[in-house]
């Protein structure tokens, strides 16, 4: 059932490869690459793969984290970020788990919390022609900032990650989901590994349990469990 996905994945790796090795020996800013899907429906990449190299060396070979989107359908078999996993470039997409229909039958697997949201840490000159090669893999820009891409600071990016990977059972929210009436009594932690933190607890009536919600502004925000022992209050 796979193998239309495999071919299609070693053309366009063949493809990029090549690509990077005459964008190398040339030096030049623009190349078009012309390549073939393979077993439809499941080709990923046709057409021309064409990708401009930013001019300004510096912000080209400039190693960010850029906040992407995936637009594929929430069902597609090869999603951009088993693609990503595939050319081993670092990236981060909060998953969760979810009850999928495969082959008939139901069963848990781990899917990303938000389908079109994909932070990836390369560079422009690395990732245009990844891109440009990936069908319905973007870039995310600012909201009226003229084609700025949008981007994370790293220390944001690795506090955000942090706060994930340390909970068992982390509760993301979009930033329409967090309402006033959630947002409770601002703290800092002291101990474990999210020592220092500072942000607002999770205002949850009825439960002992304390969260702690840390978020990437206008993008997710996620809500990690803490030990009562380690809040100090900041405000009353």
């Amino acid at each position: 059932m796979y193998r239309g996905l495999d071919r299609s994945l070693r053309v366009f790796k063949h493809n990029y490869l090549f690509f990077n090795k005459l964008k190398k020996q040339a030096g030049v800013r623009l190349v078009c690459l012309s390549f073939t899907s393979v077993d439809p429906p499941h080709s990923f990449c046709t057409g021309i793969m064409q990708t401009e190299i930013p001019s300004h060396t510096n912000e080209a070979d400039k190693i960010q984290w850029f906040v992407m989107r995936d637009l594929k359908r929430t069902n597609s078999k090869l999603p951009a970020y088993k693609l990503l996993v595939e050319l081993n470039i670092e990236f981060f997409t909060p998953m969760v788990c979810k009850t999928v229909i495969r082959g008939g039958k139901r069963c848990l697997m781990k899917v990303p919390f938000m389908q079109d949201l994909l932070f990836v840490r390369d560079s422009r000159r690395h990732l245009d022609p990844i891109v440009a090669g990936i069908a319905k893999l973007q870039y995310r820009y600012i909201h009226g900032g003229q084609h700025i891409l949008m981007t994370i600071r790293d220390a944001d990016m690795e506090r955000f990650k942090r706060a994930v990977e340390s909970a068992d059972a982390p509760r993301f929210y979009r930033p329409d989901e967090i309402k006033p009436s959630m947002i409770g009594k601002k703290v800092r932690i002291i101990g474990g590994p999210l020592h220092n933190y500072e942000g607002h607890l999770q205002k949850l009536q009825g439960s002992k349990t304390k969260r702690l919600f840390v978020e990437l502004p206008g993008l997710i925000t996620v809500a990690v469990e803490v030990r009562p022992d380690y809040i100090q209050l900041l405000e009353k």
